[in-house]
C-alpha cells in the first residue's frame, strides 16, 4: 500500500496538479500505514516471544523429565541389584536347607537299614529304667501312637526309625507285633525284600498274634506280584491252615480260587 501512495503522489507532482490537501492526506496516510506496519511488527514480535518462551519452557520440561528418567534408571538398577542380592542370599539359603534334608533323611535312611532288634530281652541295650524297673522316657502306648502318626501321615523312613525304637524299648509290649508288622508296611512297593523279610520275622517272633495272618497273606501278595504263583500259594494256604478263623484266611481263600489249587 505504501508503494501504492508513493506512486499516486508521484504521478500527482509530475502532473502538476497536486494540491496541499491531497498531499496532506497522502501525508496521514502514510503515517497511518506505518503505525499498521509498526503494530504489525510489535504483535510479530510478541507472538515471536510467546513462541520462544513456550520453546523455553517445553526444554525445562523436557531437561526435567530426563533428569528424572536418569534418576528412575539409577532407582531401578539398585533396585535390581538388591533383588539379585536377595537371590543369591535365598538360593545359598535354599541350597543350605536342601543339604541338610538330604542329610537327614540320609541319617534316617541309614537307621532304617538297621536290622530289627531281637525281642529276647526286654532290654537289650541297657537302656535307663525307672524306679519301677521299666524303660525311663514316654509311655510305651504313646511312643506307639506317636510312630503311628508319623506313618498315616506317609512319613514311612521316620515311622520306621520310630517302630524299631518301640521295639528297642519294649519288644514283648502287646503292640510290639502291630510295630514289627508296621516295619514291613513301610517299605511297601519301595523294597520287597525287606518288607518280605520283616513279615516273615513276624511271622516267626509273633506266631499267635493278630498279625501273623496278615504277615503271611503280604508274603503270598508279594511273591504272587513276583509272579512266583507256587510260592503265593503256599502263603496262602498257611493262612487259611494256621488261622482259619481270621479275616486274611478268607482272602486267601479266594486268592486260592483264583490261581486254582
Amino acid at each position: 500500500m505504501l508503494r501504492k501512495l508513493s506512486l499516486m503522489l508521484g504521478v500527482a507532482l509530475l502532473g502538476g496538479c497536486a494540491l496541499k490537501g491531497d498531499v496532506r492526506r497522502v501525508e496521514l496516510q502514510v503515517a497511518a500505514l506505518k503505525a499498521d506496519l509498526s503494530d504489525a511488527d510489535a504483535a510479530r514480535k510478541a507472538q515471536i516471544d510467546s513462541l520462544l518462551a513456550l520453546v523455553a519452557a517445553v526444554q525445562q520440561a523436557l531437561g526435567a523429565q530426563q533428569q528424572y528418567l536418569v534418576r528412575m534408571r539409577g532407582d531401578v538398577r539398585t533396585d535390581l541389584l538388591s533383588v539379585q542380592q536377595q537371590l543369591v542370599a535365598v538360593q545359598e539359603l535354599t541350597g543350605q536347607s536342601q543339604q541338610r534334608l538330604t542329610e537327614l533323611r540320609g541319617r534316617l535312611e541309614e537307621q532304617a537299614r538297621q536290622p530289627v532288634p531281637p525281642v529276647d530281652n526286654p532290654n537289650p541295650t541297657g537302656a535307663p529304667v525307672g524306679p519301677s524297673g521299666t524303660v525311663a522316657g514316654p509311655g510305651p502306648d504313646r511312643m506307639y501312637e506317636l510312630s503311628l502318626q508319623q506313618y498315616r501321615r506317609g512319613s514311612l523312613a521316620t515311622a520306621r526309625v520310630a517302630f524299631r525304637e518301640f521295639l528297642r524299648l519294649y519288644p514283648t509290649h502287646d503292640r510290639a507285633p502291630d510295630a514289627l508288622f508296621y516295619i514291613g508296611e513301610t517299605f511297601g512297593g519301595e523294597n520287597a525284600d525287606s518288607a518280605a523279610a520283616v513279615y516273615q520275622q513276624v511271622v516267626k517272633t509273633y506266631p499267635n498274634s493278630t498279625r501273623a495272618p496278615s504277615a503271611l497273606y503280604k508274603l503270598g501278595l508279594l511273591a504272587e506280584t513276583r509272579g512266583d504263583k507256587a510260592t503265593a500259594r503256599t502263603y496262602y494256604q498257611r493262612v487259611v491252615a494256621g488261622y482259619p478263623r481270621s479275616d486274611e484266611a478268607n482272602l486267601a481263600r479266594d486268592k486260592l480260587q483264583r490261581l486254582g489249587r
